[in-house]
C-alpha cells in the first residue's frame, strides 16, 4: 500500500521550514544508519543535537501530518517517530536497503510504515526519486514540496543519485494499531468509504452497518 498524502504542508510551512534548515548544522548521515544500510546510504542530517532547531521543525512538519487525515486513515498510529531531515547534494544517495525493523531506543517501536515528506519542489534538483519495490513492481516517486508518500517499511526501497541541486526530506516512521499489512490496507479502503458514508448519508442502515464493521475489524485486529 502506497498512499500519496497531499498537501502536508502549506507554501508557508515550507517558507519556515526552509528557513529553519538554513540554520541547521548537517552531520553524516551513517550516523543514524542501521547496520544493514549503513553502507548505502550517503546524505547528510541535521544534528540531533541541535534539539531547539527540531522542536521548531517537527512542529511544523509533524504537527501537519498527524493532523492529515488520509495519514490517520491509512497509519492507524499508535507510536511515531521523531523525523530525520536529510539533505542530498549531487553525488548523494541511498543505496537499496530495507529498513530496521525495531527502531528507537527508549521507547522502543516497530517500524510498520515509512513515511517520506517532500521539503522542495521537484524543480529544485534532478535524480534524486524515492523507488520502493512493490508486488506490481518498481514505484518511482518524486513529489511536490509538502506532499508525501506512505510505504511499508517492509519493502525495499532506494534513493537514486542527486545529480543537480539538492533534495530536502523529512523521514519517519510509525508503529500501526494495526501491524498486517494486507489488514492495514483493507482498513483503509473501507475507512475511506465510511467516511464518506458518515458526513453524506449518517441515518441510512448501511452507513451504520458499514460502520459499526469498520469499528469492529479495528478491534479485533489492533496490537495494543
Amino acid at each position: 500500500m502506497l498512499i500519496h498524502l497531499k498537501n502536508v504542508l502549506g507554501s508557508r510551512d515550507i517558507e519556515q521550514v526552509h528557513s529553519l534548515l538554513a540554520q541547521a548544522d548537517f552531520v553524516d548521515g551513517k550516523l543514524s544508519a542501521g547496520m544493514a544500510a549503513a553502507g548505502q546510504k550517503n546524505n547528510q542530517e541535521v544534528s540531533a543535537q541541535q534539539t531547539d532547531l527540531l522542536a521548531q521543525l517537527n512542529q511544523t512538519v509533524m504537527g501537519n501530518l498527524v493532523r492529515h487525515k488520509h495519514y490517520q486513515r491509512a497509519a492507524l498510529p499508535l507510536k511515531v517517530a521523531s523525523p530525520f531531515y536529510a539533505s542530498y547534494q549531487v553525488g548523494m544517495a541511498y543505496g537499496e536497503h530495507i529498513d530496521d525493523p525495531v527502531m528507537g531506543e527508549q521507547p522502543r517501536y516497530r517500524s510498520d510504515l515509512a513515511i517520506t515528506v517532500f521539503l522542495n519542489s521537484p524543480e529544485d534538483y534532478d535524480g534524486g526519486e524515492l523507488e520502493i519495490q512493490t508486488p506490481f513492481g518498481l514505484q518511482t516517486i518524486k513529489l511536490p514540496a509538502g506532499d508525501a508518500i506512505l510505504y511499508p517499511a517492509t519493502t525495499r526501497h532506494a534513493v537514486t543519485p542527486v545529480t543537480r541541486g539538492e533534495r530536502l526530506v523529512a523521514v519517519t516512521w510509525v508503529q500501526s494499531l494495526i501491524k498486517d499489512n494486507d489488514q492495514r490496507h483493507l482498513l483503509y479502503e473501507l475507512g475511506t468509504a465510511r467516511a464518506q458514508l458518515l458526513r453524506k448519508q449518517p441515518a441510512e442502515e448501511h452507513t451504520k452497518q458499514v460502520d459499526w464493521a469498520y469499528v469492529n475489524l479495528v478491534r479485533r485486529w489492533s496490537d495494543c
